[in-house]
């Protein structure tokens, strides 16, 4: 009997060790895949995951699918993805990184779908965007982004409440006092974007602006910028299109904020 009992304790001591084994081999598979990294940074930015956990981050902190970059009202920061695109935030921005995959040797796995909660960014296009460009989008409230290979700035300006029905489609005049009619602002630098929601489709290439005030009303090409800022430090305009180098991996420990 107690040899019994000796022999059922060693066979769960080897099942419990078996099992420690299996999870340490298996951990990295199951850790989420790393986007991007942060390259260029001027303020406090901040990360939040979709469980609510927040951190701060730093130069070269890496984001991941699924977290939501929150930049303050004078932090612009830039996001180097693993395909060597870029999106620089502008101030007062909030962007999630809905899911990004890319390996270059498995052009049928890429996904790119990011979303703009408010604010502005800058993007320009890297390796998955170039092989692949039905992969990328950018959704916002008032439209969904979708590019032709292109480096575009995108602002949305949240209402202060619901979009009131009826809103006319005409492109906004900014007002005296700097602030501009709620809905999506686009700018293209270079090649072309797509621009769609419920009420129609648009296409914009290098030099035009557009806007729409809802994801019901159409897109519609705008004659002059309609007050659109975009102007990181120079430091950031540094970065070019397409290079090749990789960002240095984080070495150091993000604040966590719980």
């Amino acid at each position: 009997m107690v040899q019994f009992k000796k022999c059922t304790a060693i066979n769960r001591l080897r099942h419990v060790l078996a099992l420690v084994v299996l999870c340490a081999l298996a951990g990295p598979g199951w850790a989420a895949q790393v986007a991007g990294t942060i390259v260029q940074l001027s303020g406090p930015l901040m990360a939040r995951k979709a469980d609510g956990a927040a951190r701060i981050l730093s130069l070269r902190s890496e984001v991941e699918s699924g977290d939501t970059l929150i930049t303050e009202k004078n932090t612009y920061a830039m996001v180097k993805f693993i395909d060597n695109s870029e999106i620089t935030l502008r101030p007062a921005t909030t962007f999630k990184i809905e899911q990004f995959a890319f390996d270059a040797a498995r052009p049928e796995g890429d996904q790119a779908a990011f979303s703009l909660v408010k604010g502005g960014l800058r993007s320009i296009t890297g390796l998955l965007g170039k092989r692949n460009k039905e992969k990328f989008s950018m959704k916002t409230s008032g439209a969904t982004i979708g590019i032709r290979g292109t480096t575009f700035i995108a602002e949305y300006v949240a209402p202060p409440g619901a979009l009131p029905s009826g809103v006319p489609n005409l492109p906004p005049a900014p007002a005296a006092s700097g602030a501009r009619a709620p809905g999506l602002y686009v700018q293209v630098l270079d090649g072309m974007i797509h621009v769609t929601n419920s009420g129609g489709a648009l296409n914009f290439s290098a030099g035009q602006f557009g806007y729409t005030p809802g994801f019901t009303v159409p897109p519609v090409a705008v004659p002059a910028n309609p007050g659109m800022q975009f102007a990181p430090p120079p430091v950031f305009n540094s970065s070019t299109p397409g290079a090749s180098a990789t960002p240095p991996k984080a070495n150091a420990v993000d604040c966590e904020v719980r």
